[in-house]
């Protein structure tokens, strides 16, 4: 289940959440045709229900490094909402953009909602990233992948950021190739997933 979303204001998805608050729309039946489910469709779709009504909730949350500032806040609030909800945050590091803003706001939560996985070593991150995490109390490092390219190691980091959730929201622009092949990732492990293009 795959829902998309253009930038805007924290009003702007807190009014896509309230169904009270969209409008219907009439679809006439006799031009359809009947969608035969398979037992493994229904089964997906069961899961992915399953997972949405869960009180609590492991969400990833990643996206672009280049967001206006508007962006990251909204980010941020988002993210400390769904920490004070009981939801678990994962998300990797980051100086800037979507990852740094995800764990400013569950940082401010609740630090033991927070997981981070680096795509390699804190000592391999920028100084402003290590910066960061400093409190951070549960953070995964990766040694295995010293010698990776940082954007092989992101490849893998986005999965196993994936792997390790229910839910995942991605913030990105339709040119970001790395971040359409995680959605597609998750897409293919049956996550529940909300993209938000910021383009």
């Amino acid at each position: 289940m795959t829902t998309y979303s253009k930038g805007g204001t924290m009003n702007d998805i807190l009014n896509s959440i309230d169904d009270d608050k969209q409008p219907s729309i009439m679809v006439p039946m006799g031009d359809l045709d009947i969608a035969e489910h398979s037992p493994d469709t229904v089964d997906e779709l069961a899961m992915e229900l399953a997972t949405i009504k869960q009180p609590a909730k492991r969400i990833a949350i990643i996206g672009s490094r280049n967001l206006a500032i508007t962006h990251q806040q909204m980010i941020e609030t988002l993210t400390t909402a769904l920490v004070r909800q009981g939801n678990t945050i994962i998300t990797s590091g980051g100086s800037c953009g979507t990852n740094a803003a995800a764990i400013r706001g569950a940082m401010k939560s609740n630090p033991d909602k927070l997981k981070v996985i680096l795509p390699q070593t804190i000592g391999q991150q920028p100084s402003d990233v290590q910066d960061q995490l400093i409190g951070v109390p549960n953070i995964v490092e990766h040694s295995d992948r010293a010698m990776m390219t940082l954007a092989d190691a992101s490849r893998v980091c986005n999965r196993e950021i994936i792997d390790d959730c229910n839910q995942l929201i991605c913030f990105l622009s339709h040119t970001s190739k790395t971040l359409h092949r995680a959605v597609e990732y998750a897409e293919e492990n049956h996550k529940v997933v909300t993209v938000f293009y910021l383009d």
